[in-house]
Order: structure tokens, then sequence, then C-alpha cells
């Protein structure tokens, strides 16, 4: 399990020190459907916002208020049928996820919002695979960068071992840890570094599709910084 998860599940245990108000909340994170399909949200972090997910039409957007210390992640998930059984990001049979994770491949939003008493640090990352585009777009009183978005669909490139399909198209593409479980593509052992992390086969096809995305678990050159903002996550 991807440990940025398991810090949340720990942070869900102290649920009741977060505002379950929205009328009280300080932040707003707005997810945006860009894409010409529908999409369920999936969302995890401590306050249970949305009570964890909803569907969004193609174009449609809705905003969530989370507590000013959130930490929390916002995910994709696509080509679910009417009992919530997914091709990507599934939670369970369910449109709100109450908690729980989702299932890879997906891409994902992830944000700890005043952690260090002034500034968010938010990213975009495939550490858990990849679905469909995120891009996370801050406004506030500084100029603070976009994270995420893609130049190209890693889907195009996955390789067949690693995709996930339906109706014989690539919807989503599992990591190389998630087919292999060796050390090299999970970063491990003798490969726990940079260089060694960066030549794994995902983290090459995403990198090279999404470069402002994290694509392997030593890639902090995209993690940004803001302080003060509210939040766009769009998808696609």
């Amino acid at each position: 399990m991807h440990l940025f998860t398991v810090f949340l599940y720990f942070l869900s245990l102290f649920e009741p020190l977060y505002s379950q108000n929205s009328e009280n909340a300080e932040r707003e994170i707005t997810i945006q459907n860009k894409c010409s399909f529908a999409t369920w949200v999936g969302i995890q972090g401590p306050g249970n916002p949305a009570n964890g997910g909803f569907k969004l039409d193609s174009e449609e957007r809705r905003t969530i208020y989370v507590d000013p210390l959130w930490t929390g992640t916002i995910w994709p998930r696509t080509e679910c049928d009417e009992e919530m059984n997914c091709a990507t990001g599934e939670c369970g049979p369910r449109e709100e996820c109450n908690g729980s994770p989702g299932s890879p491949p997906f891409t994902v939003a992830e944000f700890s919002l005043n952690m260090d008493g002034f500034n968010d640090t938010y990213s975009v990352s495939m550490l858990n695979g990849y679905n469909i585009p995120i891009l996370i777009e801050p406004f506030g009183p500084l100029e603070c960068q976009r994270a995420g978005g893609c130049d190209s669909n890693p889907n195009d490139k996955c390789p067949m071992e690693f995709a996930i399909q339906k109706d014989q198209v690539t919807v989503g593409c599992k990591t190389g840890c998630l087919v292999y479980n060796n050390h090299r593509e999970c970063c491990r052992g003798i490969f726990a570094s940079e260089v060694a992390c960066s030549s794994t086969i995902a983290a090459q096809i995403f990198k090279e599709s999404c470069p402002t995305a994290i694509s392997h678990e030593f890639d902090e050159s995209n993690t940004f910084t803001c302080n003060g903002a509210s939040y766009v996550v769009q998808f696609c």
C-alpha cells in the first residue's frame, strides 16, 4: 500500500478533530470534469468530504470544503457501471467511498494544507498508476504553479501486461511494481535511489507523457507549494 494512503488511515483515527460542517470549513477545492465522459470522484482524508465521492458528468464541477490543515487525496474512477464496478480507481461497489482507498491504477491529486504552519504542498502522482490526466490549478494571493497535466496519453504507450482494457481500449496503466513486485520496479533495496527509480518502465512512460506529475518514489521535483490558495482539480 502506498505510504500516503497509510498516513491517511492514521489521520482518519483523529477525524473528530476536523471540521464536519462545510459551512465552517476554511478551504475550497473544486473538482471539475473536463473529460468527454462521466467520472466518479474518489476522496480520502480527515472529515470525509462529500462522504468520499460522487459522480461528475462531462463539464460538471463541484466544490468540497475541507479543514485548513487537511491532508488528503482526490482521484478519478472511470468506466463505472450501475453497480459501481469500475475499470479504474474503484473503492468498492459504492458511489461514496467513505474512507475506502481506490484500487490501482489511478492518477491522484495529493494535498497537505498548511503543514508547516504556512505553506500548502500539492502534487499529481502516478505512484498508483494512471487512468486519466489530472491538473491542479491554485488560485490565491501568490503566483503558484500548476501541477500535473499531460502532454500525451500514457495509456497509448502502456505495455500490454500493464494495461487495463475496456472494450479492447486501454483505459488504465499499472506500475511495474504492481505487475512484477520486484526490487527494481518497486524501487527497493539497491534500486532505492533517484537514478535507479527513474529508470523503471512505468516511470519512463509517465514522466515522458506527464512531466510535471510525480512518476516514481523519489520524484520530489514535482511537489509544489503555495499559501492561502483555493484549488481546482481538473480531470482531463
